[in-house]
Formats: structure tokens, C-alpha cells, sequence
């Protein structure tokens, strides 16, 4: 193993993100550190007044190509993979006038941002570091004798263990600093590639590469015994990864994974029609409904289940107001979700000190393409994002009886719903809110009869006399295979139909449907969701 300690004499920096760059690279040379830089780096330090080389003068080449070619040398290159310990490395680095680099200090070319930023396909390419991390990768490899930088939050770090030893740094640290820069390098490939694929719509490329940012250290996973952390890639989706926590303790692992489920499930309804909120717990939506108001949805939402509504999250399509605010912090709830908020209502939250209030600056958008990942022993799954919306879909009406016009809007309404319901999924709908939800059943039949009773419950909590169900509308992500499912929906006081259609069993089905008086229609499309 290599010696602890290894003294630090030549810096090599050259950096795009500049913060704290300067009082760096100061404390360096005030220890006597050579420093050598490149390009807008160089012209930095010189600026603050601090000796330093340019990589020229080390490598007797000019940058060139528009700087696409500058640290490519082996003057360079020789001084970070040299082993300080091997004759043969000494010889060579003799030999061919090759200088020890003892600290390497870069960060890559902003290319996730110039993506983010939506920049024409060339400057996307200009922005494709190629020396950074050639430099990276060697150091990180020679960490034996060099320690590499590539995130300006380890500076602290750095500069701590060269006062504590004396100008030397721990081969603790080096190696910590190694790993953390093959991360980096790797997140910053799987960005250019997912970034190539898309450009020539390659769905499925021999090689997936993912790399995120870690966000978060979770205090646990889904159980007390399991380490989580939260990572955020390059993808620029309004969300959770978006948000700005304004209050509340720190976001568990659940919490994150319901509030994103519960937040792409209110981005389905668009906030120029109506207002929108969607009540989840654990993954499920529990409560979702339209309304003139966020407090008139929300109230329509609750009634759905508040049972299950209690300690949920609440997920809106418009900023949060001081009405809404109020209704919502009547009961216990985990976590409040919006694009923006208006302070008076920031006010009214900020009562709840545990309740996290999150501001996404936006909604995501339904129809974006993207991927979705899930890990199986030995590999993941990855599929393109669920992004195909009842509103572009050509509905086919099967049965004798075509939907009214008020059941076609609650059709439609449900069907968004249904997408973001774990299959098997029944959602029952009325007056565009859910009154009953049956979700992640192995049959679809006890979806439907779970939806139904969870209807009738609602009802008895409201005091009412008869089933929300009752001349509801009802929505499954998948066909019914079956007559059975959508009998026990007619069973319940259900009016009309809304699923894919695709059965062996469609015939039976409709013919089921047309003897109940059911409307029926097919979209042609499942919504799946396991």
C-alpha cells in the first residue's frame, strides 16, 4: 500500500466553475505550492496577483484548436501516472524532463447545464470535456501519489490536511478523493451518451450508462434498517428534485418517493382548466379531484378517503394559496407539494413546524419523453416514461349506449387517474373527483370490489345516504379479462366504462355491459404501472 503521507510541491488547476478558486489556489501558494493552470483558470489567479504557470510553459506546446488541445501531453500526463516509488517511473520522468504533479484540481466543462439550458447540438458538443477528464482518470488512478479535486466543496478538506500534516496529504483522503472523481468522470459520460441517444432516438443502446448527484443522505430507506440517499441526474423535470424546501423536517425516503408519485399525478391536469390536488399514501393516490378552487378540489379529493388521506401527501397544479393553506392543515399531513406559494399561505403552513412545504418552480410536463429505472438482481429495467395522455387518445365507444357528455368528462378524468394507480387499478369518479380507488390487487376484480367498498365508506363518513358510487363513472388501466370486474362496478351504481380494450374477452365484456345499460369505451391504451 502507498506511503500515508505524500507531500504536495506542483498544483495543476483548471477549473470551469471558478467559486472559491482563488482563496484555493492562494493558500496553496502561500505554502509554497508551484501553481500551473490553463486557459481562463490561469488568467483568474493572475488577475488575484498569484505566481502561476501556464501549462505552455510546461509542456513547450501552445494551446491550440480552440483549446481542445492543451493538457494532452505527455509532460503532463507523465507527471500525474509517474510512481514516485518505482526506479523505472524516476527514469523515465529523468530521462524526458517529465515534473511531478502532486494536485490536480479540475472541474469538467459545464455540459449538463448546456443541455439543461437547451443549447444548439454544436455547443452541446463544444462542451464535451476531453483533457479534464483524461486528467481526472490518471490522477485518480495514480492516487497512490497524487490527490485530484473535481468538486470545489473538498477544497476545505484539502486545505485541512495540509495544515495538519505539514504540506503532506492523507492517503485517506487521496483515496476518498479518488472515487468521488471516477464518479464524476462517469456521471458526466452517462450524461453525453443519454444525451447522444436522444439526439438519434436510440430507445435501447447496447450500453446504458446512469450517473446522478447526490442531493441527500437519507437518515434511513423504506425501513429503519436500510441506507438511503436521494441523487438528482442531469434531467431538468420539475419535482421533487426541482423543489425548494421552505419548512419542515428533512424529507425521508417515502416521503420523496410519495411526493413525486403524488406530484406527476396532478401534473396530468392542466392548471389553465381547473385546479387540481392529488391526496397520496404510499405511491397510491387516495383522493383526486377538480375544482374551480384548490380548496373546492381539495375538499372533493378528501371526501374520496380520509382515512387514508391522513398523514398523506398533497400534491397541487396551482401555486398555493391562504384558503387552501388553511383546509389542508386541518389534518395531519406528511408533506405539500406545489409549483409556487403565496406567502400569506407560506405564513399559515409554517404553523405545522414538521410539515414540509415544497415549491417546485413548475409543473412537469405529462407528454415529456424520458426513462424510468428499476433495479431486478443483477441488472436494472429501463423503459421510456409513461407519457401518453387521454386527451390524444382516440376514444372508441363499444356499447349501444354512448357516454353522456358528463360521463365522458369523468371517463376522461378517471383515466388520468388510473395511470398513476398500481395495477391492478379501478377508479370510480364522479363530478371529475375519485370517490373510490382499488389499487395493486393480483385480481381486477378485488380492485373493483375494494374501489366499490371504499366508495360506500366515503359515503358513511359524509353522512350520506348511498354510495359515492353511485352513478359514478369507472376507469381500469388494463382490460377486463373478464365480465366479472365490470359487473361488480355496475353492482355498485356505476354508469360507464373507460379501459384499453384488447381482450380475448371483449365481445363478452361489452355484451356484459350492454345488458347492465353500461357506455363503454376503449382507448387502446394500458397504463400499467407495477
Amino acid at each position: 500500500m502507498p506511503s500515508d503521507l505524500k507531500r504536495v510541491s506542483r498544483a495543476l488547476l483548471s477549473v470551469s466553475d471558478k467559486t472559491g478558486l482563488v482563496d484555493f489556489a492562494r493558500t496553496l501558494s502561500e505554502r509554497g505550492i508551484e501553481l500551473v493552470s490553463t486557459g481562463g483558470t490561469h488568467k483568474a489567479l493572475s488577475e488575484a496577483g498569484l505566481p502561476v504557470k501556464d501549462v505552455s510553459d510546461l509542456t513547450g506546446f501552445p494551446e491550440m484548436m480552440d483549446g481542445r488541445v492543451k493538457t494532452l501531453h505527455p509532460l503532463v500526463h507523465g507527471g500525474l501516472l509517474g510512481i514516485r516509488a518505482n526506479p523505472e517511473h524516476q527514469a523515465a520522468m529523468l530521462a524526458h524532463g517529465i515534473q511531478p504533479i502532486d494536485l490536480l484540481v479540475v472541474n469538467l466543462y459545464p455540459f449538463e447545464a448546456t443541455v439543461a439550458a437547451g443549447k444548439p447540438y454544436d455547443d452541446c458538443i463544444e462542451n464535451i470535456d476531453i483533457g479534464g477528464p483524461a486528467m481526472i482518470r490518471a490522477a485518480a488512478k495514480n492516487h497512490g501519489d497524487v490527490a485530484v479535486v473535481v468538486d470545489g466543496a473538498d477544497y476545505a478538506a484539502v486545505l485541512a490536511d495540509l495544515a495538519e500534516h505539514d504540506g503532506a496529504v492523507t492517503f485517506t483522503l487521496r483515496r476518498r478523493l479518488a472515487q468521488k472523481a471516477y464518479a464524476r468522470t462517469a456521471s458526466y459520460d452517462a450524461a453525453i451518451s443519454n444525451w447522444f441517444a436522444n439526439e438519434i432516438d436510440e430507445a435501447t443502446p447496447p450500453f446504458r450508462a446512469i450517473g446522478g448527484t447526490l442531493a441527500e443522505v437519507m437518515r434511513y430507506g423504506e425501513n429503519p434498517h436500510q441506507s438511503a440517499a436521494f441523487y438528482r441526474t442531469p434531467e431538468q423535470r420539475p419535482g421533487v428534485a426541482t423543489a425548494r424546501q421552505v419548512q419542515g423536517k428533512q424529507l425521508s425516503y417515502n416521503n420523496i418517493n410519495d411526493t413525486d408519485a403524488a406530484y406527476e399525478a396532478v401534473a396530468e391536469f392542466d392548471p389553465q382548466r381547473s385546479a387540481a390536488i392529488v391526496i397520496v399514501k404510499h405511491a397510491n393516490p387516495c383522493g383526486v379531484a377538480e375544482g374551480a378552487s384548490l380548496t373546492e378540489a381539495y375538499e372533493k379529493a378528501l371526501r374520496c378517503d380520509p382515512v387514508s388521506a391522513f398523514g398523506g401527501i398533497v400534491a397541487m397544479n396551482r401555486p398555493l394559496d391562504a384558503e387552501a393553506a388553511k383546509a389542508i392543515t386541518e389534518i395531519f399531513t406528511e408533506v405539500i407539494i406545489a409549483p409556487d406559494a403565496s406567502e400569506e399561505a407560506i405564513r399559515i403552513v409554517a404553523a405545522k413546524k414538521n410539515l414540509r412545504l415544497l415549491l417546485a418552480g413548475g409543473l412537469p410536463d405529462p407528454r415529456q419523453p424520458g426513462f424510468n429505472l428499476r433495479t431486478v438482481a443483477g441488472g436494472f429495467l429501463a423503459q421510456s416514461r409513461d407519457n401518453a395522455v387521454v386527451d390524444a387518445m382516440d376514444l372508441k365507444v363499444v356499447t349501444k349506449r354512448a357516454p353522456s357528455e358528463r360521463e365522458l368528462a369523468d371517463l376522461r378524468f378517471a383515466f388520468r387517474v388510473a395511470k398513476h394507480v398500481r395495477s391492478n387499478a379501478i377508479v370510480y369518479a364522479k363530478d371529475l373527483a375519485t370517490v373510490g380507488i382499488g389499487a395493486g390487487q393480483m385480481s381486477r376484480v378485488d380492485s373493483s370490489r375494494i374501489a366499490a367498498w371504499k366508495a360506500a365508506e366515503a359515503a358513511k363518513a359524509a353522512n350520506l345516504p348511498e354510495t359515492l358510487a353511485k352513478g359514478s363513472v369507472v376507469a381500469s388501466d388494463a382490460f377486463f379479462p373478464f365480465a366479472d370486474g365490470l359487473l361488480a362496478a355496475a353492482e355498485a351504481g356505476a354508469t360507464a366504462v373507460i379501459q384499453p380494450g384488447g381482450s380475448m374477452r371483449d365481445d363478452e365484456v361489452i355484451k356484459a355491459a350492454d345488458e347492465a345499460g353500461l357506455a363503454m369505451v376503449f382507448t387502446g391504451h394500458r397504463h400499467f404501472r407495477h
